[in-house]
């Protein structure tokens, strides 16, 4: 017979050594994607949505945004900023990558449309259509 431990007190210093190597060992891929950088976070939501409007839910400008995919009849993907507990994070990891700080910000099909004015701007020219390849109503239909 192999005896393990000589006293209750061995078997105690075991189990915290053995609880305190669990506890820090490296996490699994599904724990590690969940606790991945903002900055991946912004990078996998742009290349996993069509639309993807980065805003927060009181901004006049990202409503506007968000309208004008409503009259496409297109539905973007939100991320509302102030809803997350780390919309700060995200806003500073999109203000490193697109290169502003500001709300909204648009991405189609992984490209960086712009803001609010941008947004509205290829709207009304036809080129967000264009983008999205959606037909839309000739300016004399409206």
């Amino acid at each position: 017979m192999v005896k393990l431990f000589s006293s209750s007190t061995s078997m105690s210093k075991f189990i915290i050594i053995l609880s305190v190597s669990f506890l820090c060992s490296p996490l699994t891929s599904e724990a590690a994607a969940s606790s991945s950088s903002p900055a991946a976070f912004v990078k996998k939501t742009i290349s996993s949505h069509s639309i993807v409007i980065f805003s927060k839910s009181y901004c006049p400008y990202c409503r506007k945004a968000k309208a004008v995919f409503k009259e496409l009849k297109q539905e973007p993907y939100v991320v509302e900023l102030d809803e997350r507990d780390d919309g700060w994070n995200i806003q500073d990891a999109l203000s490193e990558i697109v290169g502003r700080r500001t709300v909204p910000q648009v991405f189609i099909n992984g490209k960086h449309i712009g803001g609010s004015d941008d947004t509205v701007e290829a709207f009304e020219s036809g080129e967000l259509a264009k983008l999205l390849g959606v037909a839309t109503k000739d300016k004399d239909d409206l």
